[in-house]
């Protein structure tokens, strides 16, 4: 049986399908209508709602997340608030009386998804500048209004947030949720409660499908239509979402979402930065796991190109099994791995920064927000006295998988980077045949990465044109 509270209401399920999104629980058996249905992909930020988390003692953590790609077992020992429970009888929040008052909204059809994401700001309770206002939106579209007045409306409600109704009830909601044991099963949806319950259950049902964030697994039922009977969400596991700082390496569990393993990364590789603010938007950060992102072996996923470059592991687990596979083999064809029926990644192992070695990290994609790559691409270079001593490189966007650049790199070690720069241009071709779809040609493909490789040499030689990023605050 799975427990939620539902704003102040208890809901114990017993019944229910196990890839049920919580955008259809919402709007179809609870009748919560607010909570629109838009892109079923977590693109468009109409299915916004938050959730509320044990975050110590008397306290709470508000995350904006998707509720379309959520499955609804997902959110036991959480509080799920929508946008009908904002209103403390007929005044409504300040975030939504903001939006009236700064005339945020037309149709509305996109309006419950922005005030939910600036209700998530707002409670962050730190004031919010421009710039946070822009990034807690960067997942939400709106067609009618345009961003000026919305974006007015988060300033005048989040620049100062003041304690509201949900401040009021935080300690004994996180006593509630507290009480709510961490482990269950429902039919086929199961939430172990530890590590070693993760690896008997999926020991026992080889063809249970784990996962952390579902941010890229939902789309097999909301975009494919197809059906996942058995699911085993990891999401509960302390042990898997732990960041730990090593003499060698950051050792980030399986399950870390991306916006809580956002300062550690950032903390020893700066480059990474703007990777990660533009990794989806702030909902998909809040869901999306730092194991799923290279579980899914997604040939354009953002990370596993910085993994590979760094010369990364992952700590995988079958039952009483454990191996450890570098990053740069995990991945075996398009959308496959190493991993065997019942196995599931712990942790991965990403080496601490070295003296000497710049990471540079670049992301090519349609939009700056809330896109997926086109190409991406990253290098680990040492350079002497203007010679390129080193690198390793990677790419996504260019193969089946994510994978090393081994030619590019041959083409550019020990040459003066001006001259490394041309040379490794011109080996991408050997080491990439990329094909035609719908994000870009092969020409293109084969173009920009040949640009990504110039770039890094004019980064490293300090030349490199200013970067548009946001930085986060």
């Amino acid at each position: 049986m799975i427990e939620f509270l539902l704003n102040d209401e208890t809901v114990r399920l017993e019944d229910f399908r196990a890839d049920l999104t919580l955008l259809d629980y919402l709007r179809e058996e609870r009748r919560r209508t607010g909570t629109k249905e838009g892109c079923a992909s977590g693109d468009c930020g109409a299915c916004t709602v938050v959730l509320a988390e044990p975050a110590g003692p008397d306290r709470l953590r508000y995350r904006a997340v998707n509720s379309c790609i959520t499955f609804l077992g997902a959110v036991h020992a959480r509080q799920v608030l929508t946008v009908e429970d904002l209103a403390d009888g007929d005044s409504l929040h300040p975030v939504q009386q903001a939006m009236v008052e700064h005339h945020a909204s037309q149709c509305g059809f996109c309006t419950p998804g922005f005030v939910m994401s600036l209700f998530a700001l707002y409670k962050r309770g730190a004031g919010a500048s421009r710039e946070d206002v822009a990034t807690a939106l960067a997942g939400n579209l709106c067609r009618c209004t345009g961003y000026r007045p919305i974006v007015e409306a988060g300033l005048a409600a989040c620049a100062r947030p003041a304690p509201d109704r949900f401040s009021a009830n935080e300690a004994d909601v996180a006593s509630r949720l507290a009480r709510i044991a961490p482990g269950t099963s429902a039919g086929g949806f199961h939430v172990p409660a530890d590590l070693d319950e993760a690896a008997r259950l999926l020991a026992a049902y080889p063809e249970a499908r784990p996962f952390c964030g579902a941010t890229d697994l939902a789309l097999e039922c909301t975009v494919r239509l197809e059906s996942l009977p058995r699911l085993v969400w990891l999401g509960n596991v302390a042990e898997l979402a732990r960041i730990e700082v090593t003499a060698h390496a950051l050792v980030i569990g399986a399950a870390a979402r991306y916006s809580d393993c956002f300062e550690s990364l950032v903390a020893e590789y700066p480059d990474l930065e703007e990777i990660l603010l533009r990794l989806g938007s702030v909902p998909i950060r809040n869901q999306g796991s730092f194991g799923g992102n290279i579980a899914n072996a997604s040939p354009i996923g953002d990370m596993p190109p910085v993994l590979i470059a760094l010369g990364a592991h992952v700590n995988v687990r079958r039952g009483e099994r454990r191996r450890r596979v570098a990053v740069e083999e995990f991945f075996t064809g398009y959308r496959s791995t190493v991993l065997e029926p019942g196995e599931f990644i712990v942790s991965v192992e990403v080496p601490r920064a070295r003296a000497g070695t710049t990471l540079v990290a670049c992301k090519n994609s349609k939009r700056f927000d809330d896109d997926i790559s086109t190409v991406m691409a990253a290098f680990a270079m040492n350079v002497e006295d203007g010679v390129l001593t080193e690198i390793s490189a990677a790419f996504g966007g260019m193969a089946a998988t994510p994978k090393r650049a081994v030619a590019v790199e041959s083409a550019m070690r020990g040459r003066p980077l001006a001259d490394a720069a041309v040379a490794g241009r011109a080996a991408v071709a050997v080491d990439f045949e990329p094909i035609d779809d719908v994000r870009a040609s092969a020409a293109y493909r084969l173009a920009a990465a040949g640009g990504l490789v110039e770039r890094a040499c004019l980064e490293a030689a300090g030349r490199a044109p200013c970067r548009v990023s946001r930085h986060a605050s």
